[in-house]
């Protein structure tokens, strides 16, 4: 992703306007690779969060609260003896380096005061959070690098800290365009990946929007550049330059059609046209706060649910392929009617049939005309035995009919059960909701209910949503939770919204006695599609009818209820206006 020095230069410069001066207050590690540290400011508590992992490594400002292990690892624990209390009194970048330097002035355990810094490195899957001695010695990292895994920069309690190697690259907001333009002649790839190689602290989007601006949209070689397109190349980074200095520049979030974040920078996304849709922020924390959360959330439900979701496909792929077994069975079915024709037809012509004939053509006075059919007889069988023979066959496709049909009802009730965890299982973001998933499962005979008992963590309340005319709306996370909520909590003249159709939340628009608005329709009818499997759809159905017509037949499985009474409304879900109208507070 995008989080490149040059942003990473502007997180720095925002750091330190909001944390130069502040003491820690709370160190918290929610996850193996993360941190974030509660800074007392003059101005009230702020947390800074620090990511290490591959994809996620970053450093900014969070108004999250992280879910935390109930014991603290040992790196978590270190830095709360080392820099608990301490004051940030520097944050230092190398240039467009890729990492940034938090100093702080500490005490040790004679009460000295001591200098210790921590340093943040993005880079990748090399990213890392190292505590560093006065002496510039690590004291310890949040991941640790052996030998056997880097020869050139191993990072264990003791070594010489040292940054990593360094190419020589251009300041891309400092540099002599002649070199620039001496640098690019040589270069015989395309513009944007020869800027990626030229400076130091650029991102690819970044070099494809240079790219694109100069060369109008075209895809160019280096060699085939114009004087207009070097002139519009300069232009652009110059540009740049002077709205970082100004403030200008604005913090771009890129997402696909289907609302899904794609990229993000610093500046203004153009290269993508109509393809993308973009939102804009106002601080370099903002939009990484709100890209990476969404982003993390996802990742790490997916790890601690990693087991469920497996058994889930397992689970709707065996029960599919039994229900398409007997939809087979089913259609063989149809045919049960030749066998009691066949069996009228020999005891017609009884007369004409003998023991020990292997089969027999008579008229079949069934159709018009009667046609000659010709039927097979066992020939160890008696003429009356041969005829009670494709009856019993009869009887017993009826009955496997009427059996298949019932049990390819009920396979395909499962299937749409199983889709409903799925569906909360993908929108699951803590583990209390993994907890009351997996009681389910077990309820329900899906887990066996053995193993070691792990203290059930306190349950969450359904998700309340405002809408801007000021009703409130509860959405369940959950079967479980669907279920209180529509058939216990839920005042039977409340709106009950669900997608039609398809799994999703049961969504309540809670009225107090009033009447409902068309705003406060439409804004339970979208919470009812986000939190659903159509969140990144368009033009979703929403059925909504009043609590009391919502009920729950006997045996039915979690979630699952029938209705009356319902309208109709079409929206399309927007996770922004969403979390916009999520209350803080949960």
């Amino acid at each position: 992703m995008a989080l490149d020095g040059i942003y990473l230069s502007l997180i720095k410069r925002e750091l330190s306007e909001a944390l130069l001066g502040a003491r820690v207050d709370r160190i918290h590690q929610p996850a193996r690779e993360s941190l974030v540290i509660t800074f007392r400011t003059q101005s009230g508590t702020k947390k800074l969060l620090m990511n290490s992992s591959a994809g996620s490594a970053r450093v900014h400002l969070t108004l999250r609260e992280p879910e935390n292990p109930q014991v603290p690892p040992m790196f978590c624990m270190l830095l709360r003896k080392h820099i608990g209390s301490g004051k940030l009194v520097n944050i230092r970048q190398d240039g467009f380096e890729r990492i940034l330097f938090l100093d702080f002035e500490a005490s040790d355990e004679l009460g000295d005061r001591v200098s210790l810094t921590l340093a943040v490195e993005i880079m990748g899957r090399c990213s890392n959070i190292v505590l560093i001695s006065p002496e510039g010695r690590v004291i310890d990292s949040i991941k640790r690098v052996g030998e056997d895994m880097s020869r050139v920069r191993p990072v264990l309690p003791g070594t010489a800290y040292s940054l990593p190697p360094r190419e020589k690259r251009l300041d891309p907001l400092d540099f002599d365009p002649e070199e620039l333009l001496s640098r690019l002649s040589g270069d015989k790839q395309e513009l944007s990946k020869a800027l990626v190689k030229a400076f130091e602290g650029i991102s690819p989007i970044f070099a494809r929007e240079a790219a694109f601006f100069a060369c109008r949209g075209e895809e160019k070689l280096c060699s085939e550049l114009s004087g207009d397109n070097t002139d519009r190349l300069l232009y652009f980074l110059k540009d740049v330059k002077e709205k970082i200095a100004r403030r200008e520049n604005v913090y771009c979030l890129v997402k696909d059609k289907n609302g899904l974040m794609k990229d993000f920078s610093f500046i203004k996304i153009n290269q993508y046209g109509g393809l993308t849709l973009t939102k804009e922020y106002d601080t370099p924390s903002a939009l990484l706060d709100g890209f990476y959360t969404e982003r993390d959330a996802l990742m790490q439900t997916k790890q601690r649910a990693d087991d469920l979701f497996r058994v889930l496909t397992s689970l709707n792929e065996r029960v599919r392929r039994r229900v398409a077994s007997q939809k087979i069975e089913l259609e063989e079915c149809k045919n049960r009617d030749e066998y009691r024709i066949k069996g009228d037809l020999i005891t017609a012509n009884l007369y004409a049939v003998e023991r020990g004939m292997t089969k027999i053509t008579v008229p079949n006075f069934y159709e018009e005309g009667s046609p000659e059919v010709e039927i097979a007889l066992d020939p160890r069988l008696t003429p009356s035995m041969n005829a009670q023979k494709y009856y019993s066959e009869y009887r017993k496709a009826d009955t496997a009919e009427k059996m298949l049909r019932g049990l390819i009802e009920k396979g395909e009730s499962e299937i749409k059960y199983l889709e409903s965890v799925f569906d909360s299982l993908s929108r699951a973001t803590a583990e209390a909701e993994l907890y009351e998933i997996r009681e389910e499962l077990k309820a329900e005979g899906y887990l066996r209910s053995g193993g070691k008992k792990v203290k059930a963590p306190k349950a969450l309340p359904p998700i309340r949503y405002r809408s801007t005319d000021g009703f409130l709306i509860l959405s369940g996370r959950n079967n479980r939770q669907n279920d209180r909520l529509t058939l216990r909590s839920a005042d039977r003249n409340d709106l009950w919204f669900h997608v039609k159709d398809i799994t999703g939340s049961h969504v309540v628009l809670v009225l107090e006695g009033r009447e409902p608005t068309e705003e406060g329709i439409f804004a339970a009818a979208k919470i009812a599609a986000y939190n659903s499997s159509a969140k990144n759809s368009s033009n979703v159905p929403v059925d909504y009818t009043r609590v009391r017509f919502v009920k729950k037949p006997a045996g039915a499985k979690p979630g699952m209820v029938i209705y009356t009474d319902q309208k109709t409304v079409y929206v399309t879900p927007d996770g922004d206006e969403a979390e916009s109208m999520k209350e803080k507070k949960q």
